[in-house]
């Protein structure tokens, strides 16, 4: 793991060590998602989050056939139409 000084003024604003943003794909700027964990803070790319939520969803829908956004909503369809 690397780790560089950095400096957050006083309105919250926080520059990123140029090898840093490289490093995941950042050199022009982009979107990112903080993330505040007890005190930690996390930094991570939109698309890594992406990235991880799809593979996540692929290992909790494996071997379901019927597994898919549609038909998530038509069982929440038909939930609501029952109460």
């Amino acid at each position: 793991m690397k780790s560089q000084h950095a400096k957050v003024s006083h309105s919250g604003r926080l520059s990123l060590p140029a090898e840093f943003r490289k490093a995941v794909g950042l050199e022009q700027g982009g979107d990112v998602v903080v993330e505040l964990d007890g005190r930690e803070i996390r930094i991570r790319t939109v698309s890594e989050v992406i990235e991880r939520a799809q593979i996540l969803t692929d290992r909790l829908l494996s071997g379901k056939a019927d597994a898919s956004v549609a038909e998530f909503l038509a069982e929440r369809r038909r939930e609501a139409a029952s109460e």
